[in-house]
């Protein structure tokens, strides 16, 4: 087929403009051509056009040549053709429904080029960001893409639609992404939105799932779920973890995430439920932590800068959990290479996560045989959601429990998607984000902390509470000033009453060796004033010390390693010390062990613990 370098597509539509679509001005006169264009309509006869040939031509509605063919919408190839007699002969050929080549697009992450197309389709507008890639091979994938938006492609004319693509040449550059969330030129990037640019788009394949759709309208989310959230510090802390997504980034606050813990139907699934209406349909936007590593990071990378919900940790691999977990709040993905062995960019994002599970993290990690690490507790932070008044709420507006539940649930379903754009349009235009530091460390100056790691779980209720009471003093929230910030507050004290103060590690490092004590106390250990060696022992972790307040634990280097599991024997040592439980030691006070006459002779230094100091708070006495 010959093809027109110079040509370009017209178009006639009924918007208000007649001409190129090629990122030009209208042409003079284009809203009284408009009028004539609707009127002709109207009329029933529609308008003229003379098509230039060889060339494009894009109509998005009926148009009638000189000759009194009328045309239907579509892409045409209009040209000559000469027949047996040497007669030549207009032909004019569709090619697909209406196709615009809009833009040229540069994607931010690597550079590479694609095209905006506009697609008029039977459900409407549509436009989609075409990688300039597939013209590399058949084009097969990016027209099952344009079919499935509702596209029709001539099945005899497929090579000529990907030439047609291919000759656009529009003026109009505009930047893309891959990545939902905040842009390099302050935008907000949705899929199905673009807040506070109209130069930016989101790049898609076309294939992934709507996360960010919207249904009903905002007004009904607020009096039908955000209302009924009010006196629920549950609900309200999931409505905000899921609105602190796009302001992590702008206060200096790391991703982790809030793991809400109580027995089943206790209304956890209802939190998630609700946290993700923020952002988008719930039975679409909420996952599962019944994903490989791998899907998480794709999970977590295509809700940037908004929330991951996760619902049952019991469907996670308790060998993995805990990896899996450092990645979310890390924010970075595995590297990979490509068929060259040249590094793969890798996914990477800003969110929180909202988990939930009957389980705690660590319990959870426990069923592998490992202890959980204190570092892995703090990235995904305990809230009880299980044993409130009613399960997982306090006040269920004086309804039962179930039909609270339930009617929670089907609003759900029916209003959502409207808040969190909302929030984020409402921050970009009030002109704050310059300002959010200074009010993030007011709110962050609510929250008392006596360690670093207590300061790190301080800062996200602290984040949540800010997005909370934005929410509430843009209007979009129907709770009173100060509601956010004062459950955060209940919620952090709550964690802070149950875990103690002092090192997150230390704390673990003295359960691991009470709960040794527990388990081997009889069987791991003999007492040390005996005469002749308990040949009973197998493994032997140590010996005890029968003293009139009660026995003290003598342990032997390996059987004190072996007790604290993960953690070096310095660090162990330093825990035990910190919590006052090395009750005796020599007198040189470089070492921490005290010599012992060990029953049928010899002698050793061993680490003499008191256990009831190991319940203590991992503080000093």
């Amino acid at each position: 087929m010959p093809t027109n370098d110079h040509a370009h597509p017209a178009t006639i539509d009924l918007g208000g403009t007649a001409g190129a679509t090629d990122g030009t001005d209208p042409t003079p006169g284009a809203a009284a051509h408009a009028a004539k264009v609707t009127a002709k309509f109207l009329e029933g006869r529609p308008p003229q056009v003379a098509p230039i040939r060889p060339g494009w031509a894009v109509y998005e509605h009926p148009v009638q040549l000189e000759g009194g063919r009328r045309l239907r919408p579509g892409v045409y190839w209009h040209t000559h053709r000469t027949d047996a007699e040497g007669e030549r002969h207009a032909v004019d050929e569709w090619i697909s429904s209406p196709v615009i080549v809009a833009a040229r697009t540069v994607r931010t992450e690597d550079g590479s080029e694609g095209r905006l197309l506009h697609l008029v389709t039977q459900s409407g507008m549509r436009e989609w960001v075409l990688p300039m890639e597939v013209f590399g091979g058949s084009g097969e994938d990016a027209r099952r893409s344009l079919f499935s938006m509702g596209v029709l492609i001539a099945l005899k004319k497929r090579g000529a639609f990907m030439e047609y693509l291919f000759d656009q040449e529009p003026v109009l550059t505009l930047a893309t992404t891959t990545r939902p969330g905040w842009h390099e030129s302050g935008a907000f990037v949705l899929p199905n939105r673009t807040i506070g640019s109209d130069t930016v788009r989101f790049q898609s394949s076309g294939q992934a799932p709507a996360l960010f759709a919207a249904k009903g309208d905002l007004a009904q989310w607020q009096t039908l779920i955000a209302a009924k959230c009010l006196g629920n510090p549950v609900l309200t802390l999931a409505i905000g973890c899921a609105l602190a997504g796009p302001l992590l980034s702008l206060v200096g606050v790391n991703g982790g995430g809030v793991h809400l813990v109580g027995d089943s139907s206790k209304g956890k699934s209802l939190a998630q439920l609700i946290s993700a209406t923020v952002w988008g349909d719930p039975a679409v936007f909420a996952s599962s932590w019944d994903v490989t590593k791998g899907g998480l990071e794709i999970e977590a990378s295509s809700r940037n800068d908004t929330m991951l919900s996760l619902d049952e940790i019991k469907r996670a691999d308790p060998k993995r959990v805990q990896e899996m977990t450092y990645a979310l709040a890390n924010g970075q993905g595995k590297g990979t290479m490509n068929r060259e062995r040249e590094g793969r960019a890798k996914l990477n994002w800003r969110l929180l996560t909202l988990s939930s599970g009957e389980r705690s993290l660590a319990e959870h990690a426990a069923i592998s045989g490992n202890a959980a690490h204190a570092g892995a507790e703090l990235r995904m932070v305990d809230v009880n959601a299980g044993t409130r008044a009613h399960g997982a709420f306090d006040d269920t507006c004086g309804m039962e429990a179930a039909d609270f539940h339930r009617s929670l649930t089907v609003f759900a379903g029916q209003h959502h998607g409207h808040l969190g754009a909302e929030f984020v349009e409402r921050l970009i235009s009030s002109g704050e984000r310059d300002s959010l530091q200074g009010d993030f460390s007011k709110v962050r100056a609510c929250f008392v902390t006596d360690s670093a790691q207590s300061g790190r779980i301080a800062d996200r209720f602290a984040v949540i509470a800010l997005a909370g009471e934005m929410a509430i003093a843009y209007g979009l929230l129907p709770w009173p000033e100060g509601t956010s910030l004062k459950h955060c507050q209940l919620l952090y004290g709550e964690w802070l009453a149950r875990v103690g103060s002092g090192s997150a590690e230390d704390r673990q490092i003295l359960a691991g060796v009470a709960d040794f004590i527990d388990r081997h106390g009889s069987s791991r250990f003999s007492d040390i004033d005996a005469e002749d060696t308990d040949s009973r022992i197998i493994n032997r972790a140590g010996y005890w010390e029968v003293m009139p307040e009660g026995r003290l634990f003598l342990f032997n280097r390996t059987g004190l390693i072996e007790a604290a599991h993960g953690y070096g024997l310095p660090r162990i040592v330093r825990a035990l010390e910190s919590a006052g439980a090395l009750a005796k030691r020599d007198t040189d006070r470089k070492r921490h062990t005290k010599k012992y006459r060990l029953p049928g002779g010899g002698s050793s230094g061993l680490y003499v613990v008191d256990p009831e100091r190991l319940d203590g708070e991992g503080g000093p006495p």
